[in-house]
């Protein structure tokens, strides 16, 4: 499967590995280090020479108790960036929103990819897609940044969950987004406990029964740390690397991190094993 992201191709026949980039002050891994214009497309480009196959550009944090920003401050801080890198790389720049407003924009600079955190919820959000005819990732969340690690409670979570993007591909199919243009992210850590996590993980491959392409992000949150002794944001890498080739042998297609080079060596050993006869 390839899709077009504004004239980019994002090849799915392969496991993918997004970059992030986080154009923040207050991300949990990485906030502060890239909010310099020049700082951010010098790590882009890394990420780029390092095998990425998209950049995924954010300009408000989701971690939990994380502060809200305004739309013009996420504007600010993401259209230079996105100006400037789809100008310089030749593959796809994703914006990572929740605002139509910042998703529109973001477009119209140059970004082939929608990701949002709160699966096209917001109001118009929906019909600022269908616009686009950009793809679009809607992840899982239960809550809301600011709350949604108080107590998450489900009945099953991998039913749930299921049945949560059942009904937002029906709500993209009723706004006309076409269903070549969706990807699911089941949203590890937003509002799940650490069991959910680990349930998620060990059966994410019933996601395909939806048909669609799934992305995971895992890379350096605290389910890993809470397997790892509370291990440190910087000492997470070997646990985030186990838990991307175990996504990617549960059928996810693109695995967003922040070691874009690890990542590549780890799922170009496991892809190629799979596919052996």
């Amino acid at each position: 499967m390839i899709l077009d992201c504004a004239g980019k191709a994002l090849d799915l026949s392969v496991p993918q590995v997004m970059g992030i980039l986080n154009i923040t002050p207050d991300s949990f891994s990485d906030g502060g280090q890239f909010s310099d214009i020049d700082a951010a497309l010098f790590q882009a480009e890394r990420m780029v020479e390092e095998g990425a196959a998209i950049i995924d550009i954010g300009g408000e944090s989701t971690r939990p108790g994380a502060e809200a920003v305004s739309v013009q401050e996420e504007l600010d801080r993401v259209i230079p960036v996105i100006e400037r890198l789809a100008a310089a790389v030749p593959l796809p720049v994703s914006i990572d929103s929740n605002k139509p407003q910042v998703m529109r924009e973001a477009v119209n600079a140059g970004a082939g990819l929608i990701n949002d955190v709160m699966a096209l919820q917001a109001q118009g959000a929906l019909d600022v897609v269908r616009e686009l005819t950009v793809p679009v990732c809607m992840m899982h969340m239960q809550g809301q940044p600011r709350s949604m690690q108080r107590n998450p409670v489900y009945s099953d979570v991998v039913d749930d969950i299921m049945a949560f993007f059942a009904e937002r591909i029906r709500a993209c199919q009723q706004a006309g987004i076409d269903r070549s243009r969706l990807i699911i992210d089941p949203g590890f850590g937003f509002g799940k406990t650490l069991a959910h996590n680990q349930t998620l993980l060990k059966h994410l491959e019933r996601f395909a029964q939806l048909q669609l392409p799934v992305l995971v992000g895992i890379s350096r949150k605290s389910m890993i740390a809470a397997m790892l002794d509370a291990a440190p944001v910087d000492q997470r890498l070997f646990g985030s690397l186990a838990a991307a080739v175990m996504a990617y042998e549960r059928g996810a297609s693109i695995i967003r991190v922040h070691d874009v080079k690890p990542t590549v060596d780890a799922l170009r050993v496991a892809s190629a094993v799979l596919q052996v006869d």
